[in-house]
């Protein structure tokens, strides 16, 4: 089985890489550093990989769009989705939340062992969706709160947590700059925030 690692550290591929080849079940196809790295692999590749391992943090690329990326290649194509296991430093059960609502299919704390990292792959591959026990904490904690957006809302959250003006998220998400101000309304609304700085917290 094929796997392709997107992280921006390569020490941190070359680890996983080494962990993954010693099982004697995986090869590891490629390692990527951006998003675009990431696509050419994917657009270039006779065959997707079986699983790909993503970080969030890839220097100014958001490891997170990666999974609509993904999906709509994916889709445009006929092709099944490889499974996504994010695994990344970030603690922000916002951005977990996330994650899995785009459709990764676990989460993983760079935190974890060698054996943990390779519990969830196994479970990954078996259709199921993986998440730290370290993680399941937090999404706990957090889950009432994040269930009341709607992914459009998430889209926008994601945008004011990146710093983006009203017109810059308009203009990313393609709907009108009354809209985008209608959705932070209705996101001060169900927080019971009031500011810009305090959703940038969530």
């Amino acid at each position: 089985m094929e796997a392709l690692l997107i992280d921006d550290h390569p020490m941190l591929n070359t680890g996983i890489a080494a962990i993954l080849e010693a099982t004697g079940l995986f090869t590891v196809c490629a390692q990527a550093e951006s998003l675009a790295q990431a696509m050419s692999v994917i657009e270039k590749s006779k065959t997707l990989p079986s699983i790909i391992i993503l970080d969030l943090l890839l220097g100014e690329d958001n490891g997170l769009d990666f999974i609509p990326m993904l999906e709509n290649y994916c889709a445009k194509n006929k092709i099944p989705k490889p499974p996504v296991l994010v695994c990344s430093a970030l603690g922000d059960s916002f951005k977990i939340q996330t994650a899995l609502k785009l459709g990764a299919a676990g989460f993983l704390s760079k935190t974890g062992n060698k054996a943990e990292l390779l519990k969830a792959i196994d479970a990954i591959l078996g259709g199921k969706t993986y998440i730290s026990s370290e993680i399941n904490v937090k999404l706990n904690e957090s889950s009432s709160m994040y269930a009341k957006f709607s992914k459009r809302e998430i889209d926008v959250i994601n945008l004011l947590k990146a710093n983006k003006s009203n017109k810059q998220i308009a203009d990313t998400l393609f709907i009108s700059l009354r809209t985008i101000e209608n959705y932070i309304s209705k996101i001060y609304f169900k927080t019971g925030l009031s500011s810009r700085e305090e959703l940038q917290r969530l």
